[in-house]
């Protein structure tokens, strides 16, 4: 369930609270008149099935509550209700297929803007990853894969393709771009560094590595792997289980990738570097394509869900 707390001009209030009352999935409706301060208005709050919550905001937004109000969302983890059970089972569909397109547009956008932290998580992601590369430390490379925040953006952009945001699409683009590349050149000066200090050797990048050798030898397997994350992983955004995210993050070559491909132009290795940046670009391919797809999926059995729920309102 998701509990909803609104604030509506006084001229809006009827109809919001006739728009929630013919909400099917919606229960424990409360209204406190003048209640609002800032900014000044009516305080409407109600409780509605999470399958039913994309469409109701749908229609308030509709009406501008956003621009002339307020909504806030909340997700409420124990609900003893009979009336929410009841509100459960009447809404269509299934919670935790049930796709919020508001709240995965503002997660995209907050995980897909270029900050110092974005910044610093991909860099030592790829500086751990550097280490297990060298080391032939599989070890390191799930933990610099885990610490990688990369899948924010790549989620951004489908989204936006998904939603035709360019900018969220830009925004999306430019800190994969800016945030690869900087870890990159980063890691190329940890790499000169580690190697002044005897810690890093080229023999050691030449040798032969049974646990890393794949993030440099891009093959069908590493797209397969990453179009099934990308689909896990866009899931875990959209759904209301999303302790896959972990697990997807584990499972793609991109951070790995990245920081080989470092290592390898600080000691001038052509082959590696070329076949790493492949690996890098085959897995960010394969993650857009199936997260797109699996945003269109959705979409698409969700409006056929809302026709079938108007045409029976109709008979």
């Amino acid at each position: 369930m998701l509990h909803l707390r609104l604030i509506t001009p006084p001229d809006k209030t009827d109809g919001v609270v006739r728009l929630i009352e013919d909400t099917v999935g919606t229960t424990h409706l409360v209204v406190m008149q003048g209640a609002a301060r800032n900014p000044a208005g009516d305080v409407v709050m109600c409780d509605v099935a999470r399958e039913a919550g994309d469409e109701l905001l749908g229609e308030l937004r509709a009406l501008d509550i956003d621009k002339c109000g307020s909504i806030a969302i909340e997700n409420i983890d124990l609900s003893l209700s009979e009336r929410a059970d009841q509100a459960r089972d009447d809404a269509p569909g299934e919670g935790a297929d049930a796709v919020l397109w508001e709240h995965l547009a503002d997660a995209t956008h907050e995980e897909s803007t270029l900050s110092v932290t974005y910044i610093a998580f991909i860099t030592l992601a790829t500086m751990i990853a550097a280490c297990g590369v060298v080391l032939d430390n599989a070890i390191l490379i799930v933990g610099a894969m885990a610490v990688g925040p990369e899948f924010g953006p790549l989620a951004g952009l489908c989204t936006a393709l998904v939603r035709r945001t360019p900018r969220l699409a830009l925004r999306s683009a430019i800190a994969l771009l800016v945030g690869f590349a900087f870890a990159m050149g980063v890691t190329v000066l940890f790499s000169d560094f580690m190697d002044a200090v005897g810690l890093f050797t080229e023999d050691r990048l030449e040798s032969e590595r049974p646990n890393t050798a794949f993030v440099y030898a891009p093959d069908w397997f590493s797209f397969v792997v990453a179009v099934l994350a990308g689909a896990a992983g866009t899931l875990s955004l959209t759904s209301a289980k999303s302790g896959a995210l972990v697990g997807v993050a584990i499972s793609v070559t991109t951070v790995p990738a990245a920081a080989n491909a470092a290592v390898a132009l600080s000691y001038g290795d052509t082959k590696q570097m070329v076949g790493s940046t492949e690996q890098l670009l085959l897995n960010l391919l394969g993650i857009i394509l199936a997260g797109t797809l699996t945003l269109l999926t959705q979409e698409f059995f969700w409006a056929k869900q809302r026709e079938r729920n108007a045409k029976k309102a109709q008979t």
